[in-house]
């Protein structure tokens, strides 16, 4: 019998709770726009926080998860330099007008892209250390500018974007290998596969403001928020999963998931999450939607298995196709709800799609397994 690697296992784990940095920026910029900006202009935040989480999934798409998806090389991925001199031009921006919201909408997109791809290297890379002080300097950040907002000041997304612009620093220090060339039909795959995916959550927030209001808009980005703690070690999971099989990551993963569902309980119960995020939060029940919303991040644990393993096997041409067909008809039945006015059946739609992606991918897979089992065979 193996002894349990504790050493590895400890790692992970570091690696993984690094992730709540990613959580962190967009409940922070939310907590501090609630103090900052008038309620329409909080509205178009909430919109541009969500847009901006897209674009740098596109960023990631194209920088990382194109390299991890391609059998044909070692796939090794990298910081770009080029990334990191667009957050700190970005940070910058917001130092000069910490009060302007048109600003703070400008500058997230290159923010929030240099954390998701920083960390997606960090993670895929094994760049432990790295990524634990990278995700330091941006909880030191964060917690920092919710504490000015909350002693009345008006310049709390200054030690916000300082955080970031740090943890982009940190994330640029040389690696001792390059990253792998893309291969451009992978890249042109994985990129469609992300953004018929990804443009869902966006259009779908932005149509809640315009149909339902401001106030709806802020509640429904905040419980995205809040939720996507669940998404910090799906994410780990999925990346690790990427670059090769592990029960180890999956098993952790999944107990984390277990432990950040019960810290969200207790932040929503305790009347924590009505203090951070002021009366966006507080104006109606948000247990039922909250309680929704997790769950839908949760059942990602089933997607992603068969994702990832499609993805090692280099399948991203029929992964493309099957999760914009999955995305096209969850974005279609999230339209014919909106006239309810409810979040919760928003949210719904939401977890019905993650179950529709899970069974549609695990049905893929182990048809593509038995067809490979009996080619061997024939062979």
């Amino acid at each position: 019998m193996r002894p349990f690697p504790y050493r590895q296992a400890t790692l992970s784990a570091l690696s993984l709770a690094g992730g709540v940095s990613l959580a962190v920026i967009p409940a922070a910029t939310l907590s501090i726009s609630s103090r900052t900006f008038d309620t329409a202009q909080q509205g178009y935040v909430s919109v541009a926080i969500t847009a901006s989480t897209f674009l740098s999934q596109l960023a990631f798409a194209a920088i990382v998860e194109s390299r991890l998806s391609s059998l044909r090389s070692e796939r090794r991925v990298t910081f770009p330099r080029w990334l990191s001199l667009l957050a700190l031009v970005a940070a910058l921006s917001v130092i000069v007008a910490p009060t302007n919201a048109v600003v703070l909408c400008i500058s997230l997109p290159a923010l929030l892209a240099s954390l998701e791809v920083g960390r997606g290297v960090s993670v895929a890379e094994r760049l432990d250390t790295r990524e634990t002080l990278a995700a330091v300097l941006v909880g030191l950040g964060a917690l920092a500018g919710v504490g000015v907002s909350y002693a009345g000041g008006s310049w709390g997304l200054i030690p916000l974007v300082v955080g970031v612009s740090g943890a982009a620093i940190v994330r640029s220090v040389s690696v001792g290998h390059s990253a792998t060339s893309p291969e451009p039909a992978v890249v042109g795959w994985v990129l469609t596969d992300v953004a018929i995916t990804g443009i869902i959550y966006p259009v779908l927030n932005t149509l809640v403001l315009l149909f339902i209001g401001p106030v709806q808009a802020v509640l429904f980005a905040a419980i995205s928020t809040v939720s996507g703690l669940l998404a910090i070690p799906l994410n780990f999971m999925r990346l690790r999963l990427l670059k090769s099989h592990s029960s180890l990551d999956i098993w952790i993963s999944a107990a984390t998931v277990g432990l950040a569902t019960a810290v969200i309980g207790i932040l929503e119960f305790s009347g924590a999450l009505g203090v951070i995020f002021k009366q966006s939060w507080t104006l109606q029940s948000t247990v039922l939607p909250l309680a929704v919303a997790c769950v839908w991040r949760a059942a990602s644990i089933a997607t992603t298995l068969p994702f990832a393993a499609l993805r090692r096997a280099g399948h991203v041409r029929l992964l493309a196709t099957l999760r914009a067909a999955c995305a096209l008809a969850t974005f279609a039945v999230g339209l014919s709800v909106l006239p309810l006015h409810s979040l919760t059946a928003v949210f719904l739609v939401m977890l019905l799609g993650e179950v529709t992606q899970a069974v549609t991918y695990g049905v893929a897979y182990r048809r593509l397994t038995r067809q490979d089992a009996a080619q061997g065979t024939d062979s």
